[in-house]
Formats: structure tokens, sequence, C-alpha cells
């Protein structure tokens, strides 16, 4: 009972976690595109909150941030992506790395590299304890939302026509062309799913981890390509989910104070 006590709150914080990584990768896996800056799109999101939670009440500043980084995701794809639609994948890679470096100088110019908290979400943010192992409710929350929401985007893709026109563009991005799909507001519409998904990985996400800094996004983001290649580039459900669980490891006594909201036991670290 000591082990599992133990225990238990590393695993449910590594399969939260592995959730919200989840909820970054599905990106990947819709059009088979590699974007280097969607991880910096997740850390945008986050100082967002913390800035329109300042200046208005949370149940406006939810949505408005979600509203927020989904705008945010369609212009990033329309001045940096859609000007090199021909272009060779390399040139779109240097792109989204410009993108990112972008994104991480102005929060760095706005915030002044200072670390911002976020903000305390009600009931999401209050601890529970489950099987006497305290925790966040945001840990059982996350893998219950993640699958609900991998479900609907299978659903999307495998059953609407802006779904099929997604498959055949990651397919054969020249055949689709040529058959009359509009392959630009295609991509957009993949980019506006990234970008709320972004979303919703943040907040659950700086939840757990409430210091948001200008590099808050690099290691979420590239954490999520790992999985996103473990899964499959194109396999939208696959990957995320067990990414989370190798960052609970038994590594001596103490902690990083970085790390999902459990409590430090000997033996074990939260990275």
């Amino acid at each position: 009972m000591d082990l599992m006590n133990t225990v238990l709150p590393y695993l449910l914080s590594g399969i939260s976690v592995g959730g919200q990584y989840a909820l970054i990768a599905m990106v990947y896996g819709i059009l088979r595109l590699i974007n280097f800056a969607h991880g910096d799109v997740f850390m945008v999101a986050g100082l967002m909150m913390v800035y329109l939670s300042a200046s208005m009440p949370l149940y406006l500043a939810v949505p408005l941030m979600i509203v927020l980084t989904v705008l945010l995701g369609f212009l990033i794809e329309r001045a940096a992506y859609k000007p090199l639609r021909t272009a060779p994948r390399m040139s779109v890679m240097i792109s989204a790395i410009g993108v990112s470096y972008l994104l991480q100088n102005l929060a760095l110019y706005i915030t002044g590299g200072l670390n911002k908290n976020y903000p305390t979400i009600p009931w999401v943010s209050d601890p529970i304890t489950v099987f006497g192992s305290p925790t966040k409710r945001v840990t059982l929350i996350t893998p219950f939302l993640t699958v609900a929401l991998v479900v609907v985007l299978v659903w999307l893709i495998n059953h609407t026509r802006v779904g099929m026109a997604m498959r055949a563009v990651s397919r054969d991005f020249e055949t689709a062309q040529l058959m009359g799909i509009r392959i630009n507001n295609v991509i957009s519409v993949t980019f506006v799913i990234g970008s709320f998904l972004a979303a919703v990985g943040s907040m659950l996400y700086f939840t757990n981890f409430q210091g948001i800094t200008p590099t808050a996004g690099a290691l979420p983001g590239l954490r999520a390509f790992v999985a996103a290649g473990g899964g499959g580039i194109g396999s939208t459900p696959g990957g995320g989910g067990t990414t989370g669980l190798p960052r609970c490891s038994p590594t001596g006594s103490r902690t990083t104070g970085t790390g999902p909201s459990v409590p430090a036991r000997a033996g074990w670290r939260s990275e």
C-alpha cells in the first residue's frame, strides 16, 4: 500500500502530461506537417491567458484566449507557410523555425524574460485525493478530455468532407489540387484545429506547470514531436499517451520544482 501511495501520484501525473503532449502532437497527424513553431503557439496561449485573466473574469478570458490562439495559428499559416506552398520542405522548416524564434523573442520583449504565473482555474486546479494519494483534479480530467478530442478529431477526418480533403492533401498534394480541392483552405482549417488543441493543451499543462517563460513551449513542442514520431507522423491518434511517463523517474530524493504538482517523496523525482 505504501508503494502504491508513493508511485500513484507520479503515474497519474505522467499519464496526464502524456495526454497534454498528445493534444499538441495531434496537429502532426493531420497533414504530416512538421510545424516547429507549434510549441511556441502553445506558450503564447499560456501568456495570453495570464494577461487576459488579469483584466477580465475567467469565464470571458478562457474563450477569448482560445479564439486569439486560433487566430494566431491562422495568421502564421497565411504569413509563413502559404507563400512557400510549392517550395522545398526544407524552406518550410526554416520558415517554421523563424516563426518559433519570432514568437519567443516577442514574448521575451513583452515579459522581460520574467516568469509569469498561470492563473488558478477554479475546480480544475483543486486538489483531490485518489486512493489516498494527493493530486490535482486536472490530472484526472486530462486523459478523458484527450480521448474525447481524439475521437472527435478522428470522426472529423474520416466522416466529413473537410476531413476527406485533409486526407487527400496529406496523401498527394499535387493530385488533390488537380482534382479541385482548395488546398489553401484545407491547410488553414488544419492550422485552426491545431491551434485550438494547443490552446486547450496549454490550459491543462500550465495548470500543473504554472511558471511560463518565453521558452516554456520549446520543450513540450519537442516532446510532442517525439510523441508524434513514436505514434507515426500522419497517424492522428498515435503518440503522446505514454510520453509523460518517463518524466517520473526513480533518481534520488530531490525535486526540481518544475514538475507536476504532486508531493515529493524519497526515491522519485518529477522532471
